[in-house]
């Protein structure tokens, strides 16, 4: 039996995972390995923290890459960290301006009778979007998130359905949404990795409303609510961003926080408790800053090399990167970073903007970690026939 046993343990790993309609739980507690999108040299050495949840990753915002996960894909109720969806949409369609943040909304009866966290608007109320907006972002209120929805699509299913649409459009693939609020429901469900790239899409695409999540409370109908995050206020780079919570789903939270540049994503799904989220996206954004640092090596546009041109107007041409390079790479490796540049050989005109003349290799301490088109910045006409008959010449001889 102790054998059975023994050999059980071996094969499956670290336990007492519950299960209900499909969903990891919040008292699941997964040990497998990390995952990462750096491989090789890329990769620090310095180990990511133990986390006892059921599921969590680390991102870098600017370049969308993982730096660590463990069970990034598992579907998990996401509890009020649905109402970060709830606020990219409103927030989207505030800057599409078809609605404003001046708005007034009618409190409906079934926003009024929302259960769980609430703001505490009455049926009839008539309340500004920017006031419904801190209800949600700071107070977490249910109540504000149905009067959201309905104001924005006519009815909370249909918001639902734009949700979905929303988050197809994100890559949220392995995500599905059937109320605003993040009340529990067996077809309501996202994982980390895809709650990561909601958060990532509102930090570069929205930047303008991110102040409101660091925002530490907010008052309404007389009654003061403190932001639930229990990450504002404990270090100064920390600024946001949700915190979610169901018995089902137990204590979730996405965090971020931004030092010396480089801003990180740290999200934590299934933990037994509010102190037990916090801890443990704070030891992931604490790993991340020690562990890795940006790079930005060349910008879009910027002339890295000029190559000869054979038959052109002119005999030279600048080629640079289309898109700027940066990269993450382990604290203090950026010493060891070689570039390098092949060139199309030869390189004869005419040349258009954009054409792809060679390619950039970037390596570091002997290994080939990244490789880019070089193409060109600018435009070479063909030159006079004179020019095109003696260059024809010359590379008999090249």
């Amino acid at each position: 039996m102790q054998q059975t046993l023994e050999k059980f343990r071996q094969v499956v790993g670290v336990f007492f995972i519950s299960i209900i309609g499909g969903l990891v739980t919040g008292s699941a507690v997964i040990a497998s390995e990390v995952e990462s999108d750096l491989e090789g040299a890329m990769r620090s050495t310095i180990p990511a923290p133990n986390l006892k949840v059921s599921s969590w990753l680390l991102m870098d915002a600017k370049t969308g890459l993982t730096l660590a996960a463990n069970n990034p894909d598992a579907p998990v109720e996401p509890a009020s960290l649905t109402k970060l969806m709830t606020a990219f949409i409103v927030f989207r369609e505030i800057e599409r301006e078809t609605i404003s943040l001046d708005d007034i909304v009618v409190v409906s009866e079934k926003a009024w009778r929302s259960e769980g966290s609430r703001m505490f608007i009455e049926v009839g109320d008539k309340v500004r979007i920017d006031d419904l907006l801190m209800g949600l972002v700071v107070q977490s209120g249910n109540d504000a998130a149905v009067a959201l929805a309905e104001h924005v699509a006519g009815s909370e299913e249909g918001f639902a359905d734009l949700m979905n649409q929303t988050a197809s459009e994100l890559g949220m693939d392995n995500s599905n949404f059937v109320n605003s609020a993040g009340m529990p429901h067996p077809d309501h469900y996202t994982t980390a990795r895809d709650i990561s790239q909601l958060a990532r899409a509102i930090l570069i695409d929205q930047p303008e409303h991110y102040d409101r999540y660091k925002i530490r409370e907010f008052t309404w109908n007389g009654i003061t609510q403190k932001n639930r995050n229990p990450l504002l206020g404990r270090d100064e780079s920390i600024d946001g961003i949700k915190t979610g919570h169901t018995r089902s789903a137990g204590y979730c939270l996405v965090g971020s926080a931004q030092k010396d540049g480089m801003r990180l994503i740290g999200s934590v799904m299934g933990a037994s408790g509010d102190r037990e989220r916090g801890d443990a996206v704070y030891s992931l954004l604490r790993f991340g800053f020690a562990a890795y640092e940006h790079h930005d090596l060349y910008p879009a546009g910027e002339v890295i090399v000029d190559s000869f041109v054979f038959k052109g107007a002119k005999n030279s041409v600048a080629l640079g990167l289309s898109d700027s390079m940066t990269l993450v790479l382990p604290k203090g490796a950026g010493k060891d970073l070689q570039a390098s540049v092949s060139l199309a050989d030869p390189v004869i005109a005419p040349i258009s903007l954009g054409d792809e003349l060679g390619v950039l290799s970037v390596s570091l301490a002997g290994e080939q970690i990244v490789s880019r088109p070089v193409v060109s910045l600018e435009q070479v006409a063909a030159g006079s026939l004179w020019q095109r008959l003696s260059d024809t010449a010359r590379l008999w001889f090249y």
